[in-house]
């Protein structure tokens, strides 16, 4: 019922209230609807995965150009569900204190204690957009040695022997125990602008493998226990007709601004145009076995 009525109350709000016109982006954590679009922009540039789309005519806002509606990639894999690596052994939960006073206003951010100083120096250098192309590793160089001598396999006529016996016998199949065989479920995952928060969000369509979607309680299975029942709601979605999972993004802004306070004290200087990168990366905590995320961390 609480959300109900929230969801009542922040579309009365959205109708009302005015679109942000002014940059608050490092102060707040949030963004103009031409900010949104810029760091779009740059995220499609930089990730071919990810495209622009116009979504349902009917549904489109009026504050966001018409083929810029929202931001989509679809066909990610999930190869396992969440629960399966959030006790690893080399983590720490660092908490994310949002704005308000309760329980629910506080945000939990995974990292690992051997990677912090690798992590803190790939964030620096904001000079430089992120790239997906990553360099391929050097192929090892062929072995002659290794590769068999086809006269070993020749008779003195120079004729290949064959077993007859084999010829009759019957292959064996190999089997695998049920419990032991990966069900790759795939998301399309999308971000909208949410004027009432003044920031991204994110929805998640699931399918299971053979391409038949994902039942809402499914689809928590691959949100991280902490956030799974706290910052996950099923909705429908904003440009469309279908329901999808979101994470809601009522702490988005606070988590954002302290992401552009640890740039800032490392001596970097946040750009808007990148927010998106840096929103994928604090989402993967939520969402640790979606594998969307194909860009570097800001100024790799």
């Amino acid at each position: 019922m609480r959300g109900v009525i929230h969801g009542i109350y922040k579309g009365a709000a959205e109708y009302v209230l005015p679109v942000r016109s002014v940059s608050a982006f490092k102060e707040k954590g949030v963004l103009t609807p031409e900010e949104f679009v810029e760091a779009g922009d740059t995220l499609v540039a930089t990730c071919p995965t990810w495209s622009w789309q116009a979504g349902e005519i009917a549904k489109q806002r009026p504050f966001l150009p018409p083929d810029k509606q929202y931001l989509i990639t679809r066909n990610v894999p999930c190869l396992k569900r969440a629960s399966a690596v959030e006790d690893y052994g080399g983590a720490v939960e660092k908490i994310l204190s949002g704005e308000g006073d309760g329980a629910d206003d506080e945000w939990l951010a995974t990292e690992n204690v051997a990677d912090e100083s690798a992590e803190t120096s790939r964030m620096e250098g904001t000079d430089d957009i992120p790239s997906m192309d990553t360099p391929a590793e050097k192929a090892e160089p062929d072995n002659d040695d290794d590769i068999p001598d086809m006269d070993e396999f020749e008779t003195n006529d120079n004729v290949m022997e064959v077993d007859e016996a084999s010829l009759s016998t019957p292959y064996l199949v190999a089997t695998e125990p049920e419990e032991n065989i990966i069900r790759t479920r795939t998301y399309d995952i999308s971000i909208t602008y949410d004027k009432f928060y003044q920031t991204p969000r994110m929805w998640l369509c699931g399918y299971d493998e053979m391409r038949q979607p994902l039942a809402p309680a499914q689809a928590l299975e691959d949100v991280s226990h902490d956030h799974a029942r706290k910052t996950v709601t099923v909705e429908t979605h904003p440009h469309s007709s279908h329901t999808a999972a979101s994470i809601h993004p009522c702490q988005h802004a606070s988590v954002m601004m302290k992401l552009s306070e640890m740039l800032t004290s490392g001596g970097n200087e946040p750009r808007v145009d990148q927010y998106l990168f840096l929103f994928l990366k604090f989402i993967a905590v939520i969402i640790p076995t979606i594998e969307y995320d194909y860009t570097f961390a800001v100024g790799r």
